[in-house]
């Protein structure tokens, strides 16, 4: 055994796994970690003899959930839109702050003007301040490059987090994100020399996991969305897409044919699109921060959602833009009260369900066979960290069986 190995206890486990306890969740728990992975979690009066030999750590008491996981983000990118910000307060229009420089044409600029090192030591700031709110994975996008070498620089960041910080990445390939002012009118001749070829050439540098799209009136149809997933299908990547945010182009039940990991935002989705997920098993991933952010009158589906059994994961969007959020607590938060979500299903949409939509089959809930990446709280209820407004009751994090 190593020095990630350790016996945790004087504890309650919100193991997140299906059981008929909320949350999953066992008084007076025992977690046996085994060379970074859980090897048995359960209550203390059942451990196995063979684990009480390990290195004894107590945790007083206090609440111990997986890791939360943020599994939609924008968090590489270049410069701010903090002036656009106060000046659609100050009245400006959207065609006004687009002739000042502002909107996604400002973040594609400041990205394309910044180093690699420039874009890394920006994005870690981010970071961090996920990693103090218990964040152990998160899933970074491209897409604010636009052009073949910012979007490859873009990635080559994201995977450069993981070498700086305890922290699981995941990373997606935007390019199909919006069209950039050199091809403004011609969006399929954009897909096909610049989207396309950015895709086949960052996965020949391993720099992609999955690959994503914005299926809406002001970025990408259907058909040149499909275009972008019949490559991502050729070279074995899964997909994922930005789809129903402003309007119904059937963007969910294009994503669910190719078999998709999740369909995001998803405002306006109706029944026959959640009825799809349902069967492709597609996640719901549900952002608050660009509906509260733009002021949104159109919740997502949540009642349909739960009636059909799509899983829901919440996310927090983080993006310059339209989703300046930096703190997926208080995501869980805005999940509760302006989608009326429960503490539970908030809590699953950042563990269990947040694991399903990147992928990942070993992390996301507290069982035996997955990683040891877990959230140590000052708390007694899980309830409490969807409660709480602007309030970070992280004691501990556990990244690879260390804290």
């Amino acid at each position: 055994m190593t020095e990630n190995s350790t016996l945790l206890l004087d504890l309650t486990a919100a193991t997140m796994v299906e059981s008929p306890n909320p949350y999953g969740l066992i008084e007076d728990a025992a977690i046996a970690v085994v060379d970074g992975m859980i090897a048995w979690v359960g209550p203390r009066v059942d451990l196995p003899a063979s684990f009480e030999s390990l290195p004894r750590n107590s945790l007083g008491g206090r609440l111990v959930t997986p890791g939360l996981i943020d599994c939609h983000t924008h968090i590489v990118h270049g410069g701010d839109r903090a002036v656009e910000f106060e000046m659609r307060l100050n009245g400006a229009s959207y065609e006004e702050v687009a002739r000042a420089g502002g909107g996604i044409v400002s973040t594609v600029k400041a990205t394309r003007a910044a180093t690699e090192d420039e874009l890394l030591t920006q994005a870690l700031r981010r970071v961090d301040v996920l990693i103090a709110e218990g964040v152990t994975s998160i899933e970074v996008k491209s897409g604010y490059g636009l052009d073949i070498e910012t979007e490859l620089r873009m990635l080559r960041v994201a995977r450069a987090i993981m070498a700086n910080r305890p922290i699981r990445v995941m990373t997606t390939f935007l390019g199909a994100h919006a069209t950039p002012a050199e091809y403004a009118g011609r969006n399929d001749a954009y897909i096909d020399e610049v989207c396309i070829p950015a895709l086949r050439a960052a996965h020949a540098e391993g720099l992609v996991d999955a690959v994503d799209g914005f299926c809406e009136g002001i970025a990408f149809q259907p058909d040149q969305i499909a275009r972008v997933f019949d490559v991502a299908r050729e070279l074995g990547l899964p997909v994922k897409l930005h789809a129903e945010q402003l309007s119904n182009l059937g963007g969910a039940r294009l994503a669910a044919s190719y078999g998709a990991l999740s369909a995001d935002h998803i405002e306006y989705l109706d029944e026959d699109g959640v009825k799809a997920m349902a069967e492709s098993g597609t996640v719901a991933v549900i952002l608050p921060g660009a509906f509260y952010t733009l002021r949104e009158t159109q919740a997502p589906p949540i009642d349909l959602l739960r009636k059909h059994g799509v899983p829901m994961a919440l996310a927090t969007d983080l993006n310059p833009g339209t989703s300046p959020l930096n703190s997926l607590l208080l995501t869980l938060n805005m999940g509760c009260t302006l989608f009326r979500m429960t503490p539970e299903e908030a809590l699953r949409g950042a563990t269990q369900h947040a694991a399903r939509a990147l992928g990942l089959t070993d992390t996301g809930t507290i069982a035996a066979g997955q990683r040891a990446e877990l959230a140590v709280w000052d708390i007694r209820h899980p309830a409490e960290l969807a409660y709480r407004i602007g309030f970070n009751p992280l004691h501990s994090r556990i990244f690879g069986g260390k804290s």
